[in-house]
């Protein structure tokens, strides 16, 4: 009985590590959306294996690092823009996330809608 429960037990841990890292290898990619004015012109966030995160095509806004817990996403950020340069981290909930889009929610009331960059 002892080893029928500790089998159980393995079994549950490995099936939470594979839903864990199947759900945070979903978001990396590159994930973009219209740049508002200029048609055809795209811009986004690049979130990689390990961690490093990356700008698309935002000279003054410059991800770093990303982290997923659960449904939030954690972002580092420098802001470079007149003349000052501001780091911090962007909480932003994930609303959905499929192979191709993603929509996330800011605490500051904005919605951030991508599609997988191919």
């Amino acid at each position: 009985m002892k080893k029928l429960l500790l089998a159980a037990a393995v079994l549950v841990i490995a099936m939470a590590a594979c839903n864990e890292k199947q759900s945070k290898d979903s978001i990396i990619g590159s994930w973009v959306m219209p740049i508002e004015g200029q048609p055809g012109k795209m811009q986004g966030i690049k979130l990689e294996e390990g961690g490093d995160a990356s700008s698309i095509n935002m000279a003054t806004l410059v991800y770093k690092y990303w982290e997923q817990q659960g449904d939030e996403l954690y972002l580092t950020v420098k802001s470079i823009g007149n003349g000052m340069e501001i780091e911090g981290i962007d909480t932003l909930r994930i609303e959905k996330l499929t192979a191709d889009s993603l929509i996330l929610n800011s605490n500051y009331g904005y919605t951030l809608r991508y599609v997988r960059e191919k």
